[in-house]
């Protein structure tokens, strides 16, 4: 016995036991429709489409908002499921795609904040280098300094050399207790 050689009713079966099990989406009912007339008659019956409407969007109502007069595509929706399912699928497709779009410039902002804090980052760390050169230049004046006056106190005034005592006399910053200090902000 073939698949041809079975009944209508039959085939009617399955394809509701498959909708009622979720094991037949929308799109196998509309690639059985292009299968053959007589599967493209079998998968347009409304119970399809009326247990997949409920089962792909049970909380979205089902029916049409009503008016005085309802208009005939009003009705002709509420009369078949596979229209009502069409734009509810299309409407779903639509919002998804704007939840993308929304996705997309919520990361771009991220990667723009990153940038912008990268950028602030990379001028803070040319800062501190600038002040670390700046440091450590003192840090060399300081020692040389300090080394004038280690030989001031050391050697004879007649002995020092004129350049020395120049260094010494211009430092009005006690030279051990900012030497001290430079060395502990290099370190850190």
């Amino acid at each position: 016995m073939s698949a041809s050689d079975l009944p209508d009713e039959l085939w009617a079966r399955i394809l509701e036991l498959g909708a009622a099990s979720s094991a037949l989406g929308f799109r196998d009912l509309c690639c059985l429709a292009i299968a053959s007339r007589r599967l493209r008659r079998l998968s347009l019956h409304a119970s399809l489409w009326s247990e997949l409407l409920s089962r792909d969007f049970p909380f979205q109502s089902q029916s049409q908002p009503s008016s005085s007069s309802p208009s005939s595509s009003q009705q002709q929706q509420q009369l078949d499921p596979k229209s009502l399912y069409k734009t509810k699928f299309e409407r779903h497709k639509a919002r998804m795609a704007e939840a993308r779009r929304r996705a997309v410039y919520d990361a771009e902002g991220r990667v723009l904040a990153c940038r912008k804090r990268l950028t602030e980052l990379e001028e803070s760390v040319r800062a501190e280098g600038d002040r670390m050169k700046a440091a450590a230049q003192e840090l060399d004046n300081l020692e040389r300094v300090r080394r004038a006056s280690v030989a001031l106190n050391v050697w004879q005034p007649q002995v020092v050399h004129g350049r020395q005592k120049q260094l010494v006399q211009q430092c009005t910053v006690p030279v051990d207790s900012r030497l001290g200090d430079l060395n502990m902000e290099l370190k850190v």
